[in-house]
């Protein structure tokens, strides 16, 4: 599984703009997440993996990591490219909206 820091993730957003996939429940949302981030939570990403492009790169962001990890683990299945955020929102130091 690919992964990125949280600081890796914070530079590409000074200079580019990441597919980003917040995949938390909707409380942690609400207490702030990383800008241009899309809110799709874990239990949703199978219904909703139309939303998403096969020929971009997504990263996934959770609390800690773990539930990003299995995101990715079920859309790298599906042919997409994703990265998973280690760390989690614990780990970042960013802004968040």
């Amino acid at each position: 599984m690919k992964e990125l820091t949280t600081k890796e993730v914070e530079e590409l957003l000074k200079n580019e703009k990441p597919n980003i996939i917040d995949v938390r429940e909707d409380d942690e949302v609400a207490a702030g997440k990383i800008p241009t981030a899309k809110h799709i939570p874990l239990g949703s990403i199978e219904s909703r993996m139309k939303e998403l492009d096969k020929s971009k790169e997504y990263i996934m962001v959770c609390r800690s990591g773990g539930r990003s990890g299995r995101a990715v683990q079920l859309l790298e299945s599906q042919g997409f490219n994703v990265i998973n955020m280690s760390g989690g929102m614990l780990a970042w130091e960013g802004n968040v909206e």
